[in-house]
């Protein structure tokens, strides 16, 4: 099985800071960092892992190991330039998902082209709620259709390699839809049941929202 994700948050402001609480509330590994030394002390107290320090500074990226973490969490959307710093210095020293907090469709626009994987608007996605998704263990991406149903690409498990779907059943066991088999580039919607799964492939499916915890 794969080991636990790990991730850094940057900007304890509200929504950075319910990100990472979220997060380390269910024992994930965070590194929280702020510039802001008051608030970083307020923080300790239930980030195990929180630093004052610049993350516009390569050096200060570097000492931090952050190119060793699956996933940063930028959430300095108050200030443009930091956020486009901080995401540029992620990328170059190899984080391999960066998601960004904007405050505009301008700053979107920015951020993306700057490097940004995904960019949030707090006013429509909840600092819980993107951690919610990110705890989605073995989840490569999530797409919200409802309220209630999501459609999300997760990892062909270790204990399901060599096995088809008719044996698996995970309809019956989990409660969704598998609607394709991905392996690359390669998206097959015509999906062979008694075709055996392997650790390059990935599925995608269609599930109640709610129930996506089953495959934690």
């Amino acid at each position: 099985m794969k080991s636990k994700k790990t991730y850094a948050v940057f900007g304890l402001g509200r929504y950075g800071t319910a990100v990472a609480r979220e997060l380390v509330d269910n024992g994930i590994e965070v590194i929280a960092v702020d510039t802001d030394e008051r608030i970083v002390n307020d923080a300790a107290s239930y980030l195990p892992v929180c630093k004052c320090a610049d993350v516009t500074d390569m050096e200060v990226i570097s000492r931090l190991g952050i190119g060793n973490i699956d996933t940063v969490i930028v959430c300095m959307a108050g200030n443009l330039e930091a956020s486009v710093m901080a995401i540029t210095l992620c990328k170059e020293a190899g984080v391999r998902t960066v998601i960004a907090k904007c405050s505009n469709e301008m700053q979107q626009k920015i951020l993306l082209r700057v490097g940004a994987d995904q960019v949030v608007f707090p006013e429509n996605e909840s600092g819980i709620r993107l951690a919610k998704n990110l705890l989605s263990s073995g989840f490569i991406d999530m797409i919200s259709l409802s309220k209630d149903v999501s459609m999300v690409e997760i990892d062909v498990r270790e204990e399901w390699c060599g096995k088809n779907l008719i044996e698996l059943n995970l309809r019956k066991k989990y409660g969704f839809n598998i609607v394709a088999v991905k392996k690359g580039e390669d998206v097959d919607v015509n999906i062979n049941p008694e075709q055996a799964l392997d650790a390059e492939s990935s599925l995608i499916v269609i599930a109640n929202t709610a129930k996506l915890g089953k495959l934690k």
